[in-house]
């Protein structure tokens, strides 16, 4: 059968989205724009009967990934015989993969199991609308600062998916919506409220506490379960979690070690160092990025905490700027000594053990992942 020919209709200006829309906010489009232009709805006219048409055909492409990497590759330019070649997974037998690539991409990856099954956060997804608002409210005004800093290193939520949401919203949920962002604003401090990924990671957590109904009726699964998911990550991997997760002990030990080092100790360190990529951020092999978003966290936090303690004060620059790569190295690796190969921490933390670096013990509290 001959592959179809790429539509020459717009379908993200069909479906009121931007090209880096996900899986989950076409969906979400199509079904508020086909329940408000359906002939059913809009009248049987011909007018409404091709609109609906060309909202189908838009939703048809847009949710293939084949069709879609098509459809972009064909706005772009490219040649259609390149195109096919990337969309149809040419990667795997050796040749180029995918030549137009875009941030929705990632959201076809296949699906793994995680662990545990089942929602986490049970206080935000359970029970009636209003006692979940109130639970989540409470739980705001009690964020401790390190949950704050932990929501200010999360990886950002899905800020285009918020927009589509909002968009199609019924006025009266988007008063709900808007009464809840004024509500946060009011229990977080201003300067946190003015940080991005705080402000966005409480929203998408408010998003899915006052929004549920919208959610459930607009995404069938696997969309609803992504979307729950990917509106929590943040709230998930930030709160009642530990500042430096399950080693947090060993971090806080090269934190006061390295804070009491006088200028012959920096020195040292730096001579240990030699050779040392000091802008690597060795992520443990046994470790998943994308599952294991809380000890991401973890570590990017003891790699600002130990690189702050470094004293380079009265340093030469380029000494001093190695010298707090170099501890922003070591607080990142000690937060996660756990999952490291027998041996290859000892490697990494190599320069700052040269002046005398604490032992520390692999165990800790454990870590809840994120979604």
């Amino acid at each position: 059968m001959p592959a179809p020919l790429v539509p020459d209709d717009d379908l993200y200006a069909r479906l009121e989205l931007g090209p880096d829309a996900s899986p989950e906010a076409v969906e979400l489009a199509w079904r508020a724009l086909l329940r408000r232009h359906h002939p059913d709805v809009a009248g049987d006219g011909a007018e409404a009967l091709e609109l609906a048409k060309r909202i189908n055909v838009a939703h048809d492409w847009l949710s293939d990934a084949d069709l879609r990497a098509r459809y972009d590759a064909d706005r772009a330019g490219v040649p259609a015989a390149v195109a096919a070649r990337g969309a149809s997974g040419g990667r795997a037998r050796g040749r180029p993969g995918p030549v137009v690539d875009a941030p929705w991409r990632r959201a076809w990856a296949p699906v793994r199991r995680r662990r545990p099954t089942g929602p986490r956060r049970t206080d935000l997804v359970s029970g009636p609308p209003a006692e979940r608002l109130a639970r989540f409210l409470a739980r705001v005004e009690r964020l401790t600062p390190d949950e704050l800093d932990r929501l200010a290193a999360a990886e950002p939520p899905p800020i285009a998916f918020l927009a589509t949401v909002r968009r199609f919203l019924a006025p009266d949920a988007r008063e709900a919506f808007a009464a809840c962002e004024t509500a946060l604003g009011a229990r977080v401090a201003h300067e946190r409220w003015a940080e991005t990924g705080v402000r966005e990671g409480l929203l998408a957590a408010a998003a899915e506490v006052v929004l549920a109904p919208f959610l459930d009726d607009m995404l069938a699964e696997p969309f609803r379960g992504r979307s729950r998911e990917r509106l929590l990550r943040a709230w998930d991997a930030s709160v009642d979690q530990p500042r430096f997760g399950p080693n947090g002990s060993s971090v806080e030990a090269v934190i006061e070690r390295v804070r009491a080092w006088g200028p012959a100790d920096v020195a040292s360190f730096l001579r240990a160092s030699t050779g040392v990529d000091a802008s690597e951020r060795p992520w443990p092999a046994p470790l998943d990025r994308d599952e294991d978003e809380a000890l991401r966290i973890s570590a990017d936090l003891a790699a600002h905490d130990v690189e702050a303690a470094m004293p380079v004060v009265g340093m030469a620059a380029s000494p001093a700027t190695r010298a707090r790569r170099l501890g922003a190295r070591l607080g990142y690796a000690t937060a996660l000594r756990h999952a490291y190969a027998p041996g290859e921490y000892a490697r990494i933390a190599g320069g700052c053990d040269a002046v005398g670096a604490p032992a520390a013990s692999s165990e800790g509290p454990e870590v809840r992942r994120a979604r």
